[in-house]
This record gives structure tokens, C-alpha cells and sequence, in this order.
């Protein structure tokens, strides 16, 4: 249990529901990233945070796993090349920790998928500087409500 004394729900305004950006080119950042096993233990990937810069979705955030070690030499040459877009995207080319990547503006691709109940969920089609992409310019309307936010 956890003492909860003191909070009052009539003084917050409640959260609302989040729901899957519409797809297209959004300017982000990386705020966080942290390396972590992956479910079987077999793996690790390495999971990115990111946030919306500007536009209509500002602030929102979008998360993207890279799965730098994991037994299939598929899924890692899929993740090192992910990995080479966004260091290309911010220009540093030799990164000696992630955290390097951080809090430096590159574009994210998004695109829309269905999670295993059926809800939309984003997730990231790749990156690219900044300097290569307008705006956020979404390619279709917001989905309904219900969706993940990643």
C-alpha cells in the first residue's frame, strides 16, 4: 500500500486517455536512453525516448528499442542501421555512450501499427537530420481515442 495523505483529485486535472500520433515526419529529440534486456534474457536493446519539439503534437513523447544484441544477426543489422541513421541524423558519427545522442533535433519517421488487441500504436519508420524534412506534416487524421501512446 502507499499513503496517498494529502492527495486531493478535485485539485489535478485528470490525464487524458493518449492516443497514436497521426503518422509522419515529427521533430524530436532524445531525452533518455537506456540499454536493457530484452524479455527472454537472450538480448539487449537499447531503448530510446523521445520528444515532440513543436507543432500541434508538442511534447508528446515516442519510444523506440534497438536490439543491439539478440541471437538473430537479422534483428541486429536491423538496430545498427537504425542506430547509424539517427548518429548520421545528429552528426556525431563515433558515439562512445548514448547519451551523447541526446537533446540534439533530428526528424522521426512514425507510422501507425495495431497492437495484438487491436489498438493503434506508433512506432518509429527511421530517421533523418533535421534540415531534410518540413514540419510535422501527418499523412492521415488523428486515430480515435484508445490508442497507446507509443
Amino acid at each position: 500500500m502507499a499513503d496517498l495523505s494529502g492527495f486531493d483529485a478535485n485539485e489535478v486535472e485528470p490525464n487524458k486517455a493518449f492516443t497514436a500520433l497521426p503518422a509522419g515526419d515529427y521533430p524530436v529529440i532524445i531525452t533518455d536512453s537506456k540499454m536493457k534486456p530484452t524479455k527472454n534474457g537472450n538480448g539487449k536493446y537499447l531503448e530510446l525516448s523521445l520528444q515532440v519539439l513543436d507543432g500541434q503534437h508538442q511534447n508528446r513523447k515516442l519510444f523506440d528499442r534497438l536490439n543491439l544484441v539478440n541471437p538473430s544477426d537479422v534483428a541486429v543489422q536491423i538496430a545498427k542501421g537504425t542506430l547509424s541513421a539517427i548518429c548520421r541524423a545528429v552528426d556525431v558519427r563515433t558515439p562512445q555512450d548514448s547519451s551523447e545522442l541526446h537533446n540534439r533535433p533530428l526528424v522521426a519517421t512514425v507510422k501507425i501499427r495495431k497492437d495484438q488487441n487491436g489498438n493503434n500504436q506508433n512506432e518509429i519508420g527511421g530517421y533523418k537530420p533535421r534540415s531534410a524534412a518540413p514540419a510535422e506534416q501527418p499523412a492521415q487524421p488523428a486515430p480515435a481515442a484508445g490508442g497507446s501512446p507509443f
